[in-house]
This record gives structure tokens, sequence and C-alpha cells, in this order.
């Protein structure tokens, strides 16, 4: 899952950047409304963590321009006050959850576990490829019946791996989603990630490597 925090508070903001980079969720932020709107444009994110009062153009804004030219893109909008109109406010303008600070870090990662659940299309909330079962809500995965232990990141990547359904996910797309923007694009974590998941598995081999293409989930062989 890829996720962009929008909040002038410096410190709050990079406070839940680590928060959701050590649960394996790459998290990029952002201080202001313009610069919000510009990364939109350009990166993937399956949602974007938005404070209502921020400088530049305003957080209701921000909303608005998301929800109308990026509908697949889910807004969880934070904000200081507890009113109920100011929440329905923000559900109007296409938001699709709201958190009144302050908030747990815990409660955030629930409900961007369960935004990021919801199907843009039809899209089963378990994925299945072969004898493979992921269940994103709940961060369980299962081979043939038997739950694997995976690490955060091992998740993540079988996650996109799963997602993408036997077609090829790149490394680069690999570091945008399980890593963030700021990860070094010569850096090795896929490749040794890849393998620690590979063994987590088991056998036969359910990950391919495609040549100069990436990694694609394949039927295990007899």
């Amino acid at each position: 899952m890829r996720v962009l925090i929008v909040e002038d508070e410096v410190f709050l903001a990079e406070a839940l950047q680590a928060g959701l980079r050590h649960e394996a969720i790459a998290a990029d932020v952002s201080f202001d409304g313009d610069d919000a709107l510009e990364r939109v444009a350009v990166n993937e994110y399956d949602v974007v963590v938005l404070d209502r009062d921020i400088p530049g153009t305003h957080g209701d804004d921000v909303c608005a321009a998301i929800t109308r030219d990026h509908p697949a893109v889910r807004v969880l909008m934070l904000t200081a006050a507890s009113r109920l109109n100011d929440k329905v406010a923000g559900f109007e303008l296409g938001a699709d959850d709201y958190l009144t600070k302050p908030f747990a870090l815990e409660e955030l990662i629930v409900r961007l576990h369960a935004l990021a659940r919801r199907p843009v299309a039809v899209s089963p909330p378990v994925l299945e490829f072969a004898d493979l079962r992921l269940d994103p809500f709940r961060q369980e995965a299962y081979r043939a019946g038997r739950y694997l232990k995976l690490t955060r990141k091992q998740f993540a990547v079988l996650h996109l791996l799963m997602q993408a359904g036997g077609g090829v996910v790149s490394a680069e797309t690999l570091l945008e989603k399980a890593w963030d923007e700021n990860a070094d694009p010569f850096t090795s974590a896929p490749r040794v990630t890849m393998s620690t998941l590979r063994k987590a598995l088991g056998s036969p081999d359910l990950i391919a490597t495609v040549s100069g293409a990436g990694y694609r989930l394949v039927e295990a062989t007899p």
C-alpha cells in the first residue's frame, strides 16, 4: 500500500510516516495542498491522509479535486474539529473516512487497511492464487492451509504479486508500493526480500523472475 500524508504539522507528519513505514506501508509526506495535488497527479497512491486545514490549496478543495480527478484514490480526512457538521461536509466533498485529532496510530492503520481493501471495481477482499490465500485486512497469508509467518515487507511484496494475478511486477513498482519515494533506486532490498519470501512460501516455488522485467506468480509444476 502507498499512502500520502498531507499534514502541515511537521512533527506529526514525520511521526505518522515513521509509524506507517514500520508497518510496511509506503508513506510520502506533503506539507501543503498545492504540493499534495502535484504528488497525486504523478504517483499512484492508494490512500491520501488529508488534514483539512493546510497551507496553499485548502484541504476541502484538495479532497474535491482528488475525488473528481483520481476516483481510485481513497481519502481519509483529518481534523481537529469534532463537530458533526464538519464531518458531514467532509463526506459531501467525497472523503471516504474521517478521523478526529488526537487519534491513535493503531486506529489510523486499521482504517487505512479497511480503505485499501474497498473495491474500486469488483475485486475480492481476500486474494487467492494457486494454493496461496492472502487476507490484506487481517494481514494473514496461507499456503495450502498452512499459516505463513511473514515479515511486514514480505507480506507487502506478496500482496503486490497477488494483486497482479500472474502479471509481472517490476522492481520499480515494488520500491514504489512497498517502500516509498525515498528508497534508493539501486538498493538490493526488493531482491533480498523476494529471496526470503520464496523461502517462507516453501516448495514448489511460486515466484518466477522475469529477466529484465521483474517478478510474477506462476502455478506450481508437479
